[in-house]
């Protein structure tokens, strides 16, 4: 019997216990439909930092203090590890061929002051090419020069939350604000970046980072951002910072160098790892719909035993009886399966027009796995009913009342 007949046969099938099809459908329906939210939230994810990393610089190399990986022959002994200094980093602008940027980095916080008005914020000693490597342009008067740096300048650019909470709608370039109790004028203010992994880069006061160690009463920095000529530098710079910075530490390697794709690869596979957790879990709904689809063949074989006693009589063979009933555990399985994925798609599209920032993406992997789970729930549910039902002996069942 051609196999599109065998299709139609299954389809007429559901069409005479229609309540029974869509009870026995509702399982794998919920099943799907679960697979694709959960995974497609963690694709979303999964997308949505790559292009926050992306939207940090290009090239991006990190510097931090310390030995932290397991390597090697484990952490230079206490008491030998250096810190990451201004010569460092000038070091490394004289010396770095590969190199397209170096930048020192102090962490800090503060009470900032203007007036009566104050505000708790973080405090960023950056360099005088910050702005070019992590992408981030003043808006409105100027970026640190390199005099500025040397000079240990008491200078300070605000993000546009400081600006608003802070000035209001007065104009703050030339302004005297307090950052830690130190004065510092204010001489330019950043353009909107917004929040990038939960953090709001507008809530920002940047100061040159000499004087941030001076403010914060450090010896070094917290960590060195370096950038790479272009892609193809990228391993050719990690290696000349370790050179370079190895030959500044006593030939010690005591400082860790992680670049950006190293760090998006440590993303990409928490976030696979977490999309295969999402899928196990939405799964066991798809097992709860195989066992209900498995339990209602097995009571169609059982209806039709004298249907299929009259079909091996006229000489039809017991792989046709076990086709057709593997076929209609296939078809109701799939049938469940483009329900739940249109289902799914509606959902999320409807998600993104409502909350349009939301990270959730519908792609055609998905759909792939959406489809191919169903196929496979129905496969699995229909062996063992399509068996008994092809071994039924003829004569038995012409007898079966």
């Amino acid at each position: 019997m051609p196999i599109l007949e065998l299709v139609l046969t299954a389809l007429d099938t559901l069409l005479a216990n229609k309540v029974r099809a869509v009870l026995t459908t509702l399982g794998v329906i919920i099943g799907v439909l679960s697979v694709i939210l959960l995974v497609s939230l963690g694709e979303g994810a999964r997308l949505y930092l790559s292009e926050t990393f992306a939207g940090l610089g290009s090239n991006l190399l990190q510097v931090s203090p310390g030995r932290r990986e397991t390597k090697g022959f484990g952490a230079p002994p206490v008491g030998t590890i250096h810190k990451l200094t201004r010569e460092d980093e000038l070091a490394l602008k004289r010396r770095g061929y590969s190199l397209d940027g170096v930048t020192g980095v102090v962490n800090g916080g503060g009470t900032i002051r203007y007036q009566n008005r104050r505000r708790d914020t973080f405090v960023l000693g950056v360099g005088a090419r910050f702005d070019e490597i992590r992408q981030m342009r003043v808006d409105q008067g100027r970026f640190f020069a390199e005099e500025d740096i040397e000079a240990h300048r008491r200078f300070a650019i605000v993000g546009r939350t400081v600006l608003s909470e802070l000035f209001g709608d007065e104009n703050p370039l030339g302004r005297v604000i307090k950052v830690a109790e130190g004065e510092f004028r204010v001489i330019g203010i950043m353009e909107h970046k917004g929040t990038t992994l939960g953090f709001d880069m507008d809530d920002l006061v940047f100061i040159p980072t000499t004087t941030a160690m001076d403010l914060f009463a450090v010896e070094g920095f917290t960590s060195l951002l370096v950038r790479a000529r272009d892609k193809a530098n990228i391993e050719p710079a990690l290696e000349e910072i370790t050179d370079i910075l190895r030959r500044r530490h006593n030939d010690l390697v005591d400082f860790t160098v992680i670049s950006q794709d190293d760090m998006l690869a440590t993303v990409n596979s928490i976030m696979s790892t977490m999309s295969l957790v999402l899928i196990a879990i939405a799964s066991i709904s798809l097992l709860v719909g195989g066992i209900g689809i498995a339990n209602i063949m097995l009571v169609s074989v059982r209806e039709r035993t004298r249907e299929i006693g009259v079909r091996r009589a006229v000489g039809a063979k017991k792989r046709h009886v076990l086709l057709q009933f593997l076929l209609e555990s296939v078809v109701i399985s799939l049938l469940g399966g483009v329900i739940g994925l249109a289902l799914g798609a509606a959902i999320i599209f409807g998600a993104r027009l409502v909350l349009p920032g939301l990270p959730i993406q519908l792609s055609l992997n998905i759909v792939l796995i959406a489809v191919g789970f169903s196929a496979a729930v129905g496969v699995l549910s229909g062996v063992v009913p399509a068996q008994r039902a092809s071994n039924l002996d003829p004569v038995e069942a012409l007898r079966y009342e």
